[in-house]
This record gives C-alpha cells, structure tokens and sequence, in this order.
C-alpha cells in the first residue's frame, strides 16, 4: 500500500505539471491569438444565426457536451440560450456505427443539422481520430467553419481546420485539462460581447 507521503508527491507532482502547462501556454500570445479568433468565429455564428456543434471521443466527448449545454443552458446568469449541440446520441451512435461505421458518426448527424453559418468544434488530443476528421470534412463541404482543438503535434487535423489550438503536451490528461480551460473562456468571452448585462 502506498504511503501517505507517497501520494502528496504524486499530487505535487501532476499539479506542478498542470500549472507548467497553462504557464506555457499562457507565454505563448500566438495562442491567446487563436483563442481570440475562436470567440469571433462563435460570437459571428451566433450574432447571424448560426448555431455551434460540437464533437469528440471519451473524454473530448465529455467536454463537447459541456461545451454545448453551457450554451442552451447558462453560464453564470440568466439569458436566452443560444443554438449548441453535441453530436453523438446514443441512439445516434448505435444506429450509424452498425449501419455504416464508427467513423461516420459525427458526419453523418452534421450533414443532417448544419448549414453554412454554423460553427463546428471538435475535440482530439491526438488530431488523428478518424470520425472527427470525417466530420470536418463534411463541414467543409457544407460552408460550416471548424475549430478543432487538439494535442501532442495537431495530427492530420490541424491542417484541415479553419482555426486549430495545440496544446504541446503529451498525455491526454494535461491535454484535456486545458480544452475545458479554454472552452469556459470562451464561452464566458462570447457572453460578454452578446450579453454583457450579465457583466
């Protein structure tokens, strides 16, 4: 069993790694640069009636549905909800994946609910999923604008995506940490601008 001492040392050691990793990206303004254009590619997507999805795997698909639901619901106060949607339903999933594949499951629901104007956000902390990539690849094809916030190098979707966000770690762990960092901030940046009465 491990000691008690033992464990303070594992939590000392995964928190100093976290605060390493918002340091860095907090020193690096190239990226607060793309955050800020993030803000304004959602903040013109709702203001012309445009609506975001939003999509991931695991984890990132954990995020994706926070990241949507603190739009239809609320942040910090009251407003009218704007137009979010994570896709991957169950009902969703299980039908697409059995009919079709895995790797169509986020495609094929954006292909049926988006239009240009809208927005998509996908989440991988590797860049390289193959359903994500599928899905941005629709969007392209449909004039929906894509964010794509990853990991480690980018992977095949950092080249695909209108705006892509690396965070240069390596777990998936640290990765994700700082996508929900940067999807509340977002979020918060967007109410500002279209609500800032609530401010």
């Amino acid at each position: 069993m491990a000691s008690i001492q033992t464990h303070k040392q594992t939590w000392m050691a995964s928190l100093s790694e976290a605060e390493k990793t918002l340091s860095a990206f907090l020193g690096d303004s190239a990226q607060i640069e793309r955050c800020e254009q993030f803000t304004k590619i959602l903040i013109h997507a709702f203001q012309n009636g445009g609506r975001a999805f939003s999509c991931g795997n695991g984890g990132s698909h954990c995020d994706a549905m926070h990241f949507a639901e603190e739009f239809t619901g609320r942040y910090r106060k009251d407003r009218r909800p704007l137009g979010a949607l994570a896709l991957g339903d169950s009902s969703h999933v299980t039908c697409v994946s059995n009919d079709y594949g895995f790797e169509y499951i986020f495609s094929r629901q954006l292909q049926g609910l988006a239009r240009a104007g809208d927005v998509l956000v996908g989440l991988s902390t590797s860049g390289n999923s193959k359903n994500v990539i599928l899905a941005f690849e629709a969007a392209k094809a449909m004039g929906v604008k894509t964010v794509a916030l990853l990991g480690r190098d980018g992977g095949q979707l950092k080249a695909m995506a209108d705006l892509a966000i690396v965070i240069p770690a390596q777990t998936s762990d640290r990765i994700q940490e700082m996508h929900i960092k940067i999807l509340h901030t977002v979020i918060e940046t967007v109410e500002r601008e279209i609500f800032p009465e609530n401010y």
